[in-house]
């Protein structure tokens, strides 16, 4: 087994724009002048990018500073960030544990404190797992919220650009900086349901946290999250294999991903068929949820986060995604919180609102954290 190369989050480092907010950016979104490489030696000669991917122009637009490009799981297709050829990041809090994928090196040079902010994308939770692992926040935005114009890949029915910070604040400005509008501070959250889905001592110990910062969720039900989670797998093996497919000719795909891209070619029509009929029932049973209690809480991650040991079978992180995805495929915006830690691991809390209310994510992480820090 080859090993496990460490790197400190970036690609490469430049500094463009000038501003007060220092960010990084995932290498899947176009910045002029570089190669988007994605993290795999098959793009290496590709074109130099001839303009910023869009909503990297409207943050250097908006006095934002850009550091460089960050790492990520090879070809964004991967949730533990281990990428033997291009660097693994070093999990800054946790370093014997995965910084988590695919937006690894994202989340990893907010959590050092390297950058104000990063930007990553989450197709199947790639923003949100890699800052429950690191211990930062991620928002995932609504789908289509923020411009996916230069972002690898082109076309995605799943996919999303979003944000690392660890100041809710920040993330407050970043946002507004991004025309997406947030409201006053809150008085008080408005009411939260919480889904019980992970291991006993998470749900716990997210539980106590929010206990203590004086809220009592009504505990639901979502029947419908495992087969959600199912779903969008089937759409995201069929999506990369259109996307991703012809990068295999190269033979410069690592293995492991080469073959998770190929398996692609056999998602049936009847297959993507009941997955669609899943992401309508999903998203309306969402919607209705939300009509009544406007936030959703949930654990971001089902189990803790593993060791870079634990994770070199495959099937030891096979299921670390199944209560994010749910929300690419339904298309809802999410956000993930650090609450606390069990056995020297990270947990987070995940919240989700109603489509077009990103800004109340932001509006109660500020609330949160600052309940937590009292």
């Amino acid at each position: 087994m080859k090993p496990v190369l460490e790197s400190n989050g970036y690609t490469e480092q430049f500094i463009l724009g000038e501003g007060d907010l220092r960010f990084a950016v995932k290498d899947t979104l176009d910045i002029a002048g570089y190669r988007t490489l994605a993290g795999c030696p098959a793009l290496a000669t590709s074109p130099v990018a001839r303009s910023h991917a869009r909503v990297v122009s409207q943050l250097l637009e908006n006095r934002c500073v850009v550091t460089g490009k960050t790492t990520l799981h090879e070809l964004a297709f991967g949730v533990t960030g281990i990428n033997p050829r291009c660097g693994t990041p070093v999990n800054p809090r946790f370093p014997a544990l995965i910084p988590g994928g695919s937006s690894s090196g994202s989340a990893a040079v907010v959590a050092s404190g390297e950058v104000d902010f990063s930007l990553g994308t989450d197709t199947g939770g790639s923003v949100r797992m890699p800052a429950a692992c690191c211990g930062v926040m991620g928002l995932k935005p609504g789908y289509g919220v923020l411009s996916r114009q230069g972002v690898m890949p082109a076309e995605s029915s799943l996919d999303c650009v979003g944000v690392f910070t660890r100041d809710a604040a920040v993330l407050r400005q970043v946002m507004t900086r991004l025309s997406v509008p947030v409201d006053a501070p809150l008085n008080d959250l408005p009411p939260m349901a919480f889904v019980l889905a992970a291991e006993p001592d998470i749900d716990a110990c997210i539980l106590s946290a929010l206990l203590q910062a004086e809220v009592s969720p009504q505990e639901i039900t979502l029947p419908l999250l495992e087969e959600a989670h199912r779903a969008g797998l089937t759409l995201i093996s069929h999506e990369n294999w259109l996307a991703l497919g012809p990068l295999l000719a190269s033979g410069a795909v690592s293995p492991d991903v080469a073959s998770r891209i190929r398996a692609g070619a056999d998602v049936s029509r009847e297959a993507l068929e009941q997955a669609e009929k899943v992401r309508v029932a999903f998203s309306e049973h969402l919607d209705a949820v939300l009509e009544q209690t406007p936030l959703l809480a949930l654990a971001t991650l089902p189990e803790l986060p593993p060791t870079l040991q634990e994770a070199q079978d495959p099937l030891t992180v096979v299921n670390l995604t199944r209560l994010v995805r749910p929300f690419n495929l339904s298309g809802h915006p999410a956000i993930t919180l650090p609450v606390g830690e069990i056995d020297g691991r990270p947990v987070a809390l995940q919240l989700v609102a109603r489509k077009g209310h990103d800004g109340l994510l932001v509006q109660a992480a500020e609330w949160l954290t600052a309940r937590r820090r009292h």
